[in-house]
């Protein structure tokens, strides 16, 4: 079960793509280094690594879905002029482990010293992740992206109230107020009592109703992304669906925003809480958003693209191959109008989210046209993401590639492309550190131990075979079963088979013995997570590793295991 990656890179991405920030590379640069504990795949991974917020905005997505073309960090297309610098939040929440007041006190006294921050506001940061479940290696990334979503929510906040009416000016500048103190119920509060009051307003009003309707519809939606930045992303979707449905009838782009961001949502709720019905919700909502493509090509390409991310991830979750078919196509779709020539980083982004569609199904379905179109797709994104320009794209692109090659390699017998896929997944590890990016190191550990796991089983080599089991427990040091219980339950069933297929090799009985526990370990939690295909597949393994045992207590030669 070898995976590619997605979910962590959805957030950089997004910011690198949004309008706003096309040339905030340097920034992107400083957010990368922090955001990789997230744990997800980079495009599209088989994994529910929580990433920062990518749900709503201007430019919606892609993290375990994909990358969204050309979507803002937090969802909102602003202009970042004043407050604390990527840099200096970055200083601020480095080396954070732990939510002691220790730690919270140290992050207040660096931001004391750059004068951006309130302390009120740095404490609440602590508080909203103190009520979630998350790894110490996670910390520092989400701190940070509850930071720039604050400073944006800051920003945005200003700028509505420069915009507002007298009447609503006052409000909106208390409920910036509370935002820079840290006094979220009183910011909601506020938020809700201005809505109430413009929803008055408008009744009183007829005159004025499309103007009142756009506003409470823009109110609306910062209760939105405030739910987005306190990790609630169903009230997200909900309280963005709700905007959509405010605005006048020929308000469309916008409406368009307002629906693809609350599938966002409900996307990432899918990925990051295993919930199959709110990706199918996702789905349905994508396509009500999609607008014509000859009134809005590139807002049409970007919607497709963010469909293919849904589809690929239940499609995967659920193992059906035509929910994956349906990825591919409408990643294809989107590159109609997101050429290399217009967007590059673009282009190469829904290149890498196909790629990995077509990876897993040409997988699934033993497919080696598919899974040649996947290698082909990989090359073409590798020619925008480089390792100069963006490293951890680059890493994430490698890892991808990689498996395409090793499974393509596999399937036709060719020891050539088995060994690229090793060179790939050792490229990939130069960027990704277990000190840096522990699940993703441990996530290419895993892929490397399946190439060096199919070589050794061909070329009957025990040397390859014990690498690739050490491979497996370097991934298991960091793939736990309380923080990633599907990623540790696959990397379970890749060693169980490595160890089989050493036992079959030196007749040894003790790793028959640790082959079949390994597979009884999988099948366990596959079961417990509800996940059919997955399921199948540890039953058929587990067989084969008690046959293996059976045949080597009984003093007879294992036949090889298929």
């Amino acid at each position: 079960m070898t995976e590619t990656l997605s979910t962590f890179a959805e957030t950089i991405w997004a910011w690198l793509n949004a309008e706003q920030n096309a040339g905030a590379v340097s920034a992107v640069l400083a957010v990368l280094t922090l955001a990789g504990g997230a744990g997800g795949w980079l495009w599209r991974r088989k994994s529910t690594a929580p990433a920062p917020d990518q749900t709503g905005g201007t430019y919606v997505s892609a993290s375990t879905g994909g990358v969204g073309a050309g979507e803002s960090m937090t969802g909102n297309t602003i202009t970042t002029n004043h407050g604390a610098t990527p840099e200096q939040i970055a200083a601020i929440f480095a080396g954070v482990r732990d939510l002691s007041q220790s730690s919270e006190a140290k992050a207040i006294a660096t931001a004391d010293h750059f004068g951006t921050i309130s302390r009120e506001a740095l404490a609440s940061f602590f508080t909203i992740l103190r009520h979630e479940q998350v790894p110490p290696e996670h910390l520092t990334a989400k701190l940070t992206s509850i930071a720039l979503q604050y400073r944006e929510m800051v920003e945005r906040l200003t700028a509505l109230e420069q915009a507002a009416s007298p009447d609503d000016r006052p409000t909106l500048a208390e409920v910036r107020a509370a935002i820079e103190k840290g006094d979220y119920d009183h910011a909601e509060r506020l938020l809700v009592g201005l809505e109430n009051a413009q929803a008055a307003a408008r009744a009183k009003a007829q005159a004025n109703a499309d103007d009142l309707a756009r506003r409470q519809a823009a109110t609306r939606a910062e209760r939105a992304r405030l739910s987005t930045l306190r990790f609630d992303h169903r009230a997200a979707a909900d309280h963005f669906l709700a905007a959509a449905n405010l605005l006048p009838i020929g308000d469309t782009k916008k409406r368009c925003d307002y629906l693809t961001s609350s599938a966002d949502a409900l996307r990432q709720q899918g990925e990051e809480r295993g919930d199959n019905e709110a990706l199918r919700t996702a789905i349905v909502r994508y396509r009500e958003a999609m607008p014509l493509r000859s009134d809005q090509p590139d807002l049409w390409a970007r919607v497709q693209n963010n469909l293919g991310n849904a589809l690929q991830t239940l499609g995967e979750y659920e193992g059906d191959s035509s929910q994956l078919r349906q990825g591919i196509d409408a990643r294809n779709s989107a590159l109609l109008e997101l050429t290399r020539d217009r967007t590059p980083l673009q282009w190469a982004g829904i290149q890498s989210n196909l790629g990995n569609a077509l990876s897993i199904l040409g997988e699934r379905e033993d497919d080696r046209v598919l899974l040649g179109q996947a290698v082909e797709a990989y090359k073409n994104a590798l020619l925008e993401l480089t390792r100069d320009r963006t490293p951890l794209l680059w890493a994430s692109t490698q890892n991808n590639f990689g498996v395409a090659l090793h499974t393509l390699g596999e399937h036709i017998n060719d020891s050539i492309l088995l060994q690229q896929a090793m060179d790939a997944y050792k490229s990939a590890l130069l960027e990704y550190t277990r000190e840096r990016i522990p699940l993703e190191w441990a996530m290419t550990q895993n892929n490397l131990g399946n190439a060096l796991s199919i070589i050794g089983e061909r070329e009957k080599d025990s040397a390859r075979l014990r690498q690739a089991v050490g491979a497996y427990e370097n991934a298991l040091l960091e793939r736990t079963s309380e923080r990633v219980p599907l990623d540790w339950a696959s990397t379970q069933t890749n060693l169980g088979s490595a160890l089989q297929a050493l036992a079959e090799l030196t007749c040894d009985i003790d790793n028959a013995k640790q082959a079949v526990a390994s597979h009884e370990a999988a099948l366990k939690m596959f079961g417990n997570l509800r996940t059919p295909y997955y399921i199948t597949v540890a039953t058929n393994n587990l067989a084969a590793a008690r046959a293996t045992l059976a045949e080597l207590e009984s003093g007879a030669d294992p036949a090889p295991h298929q």
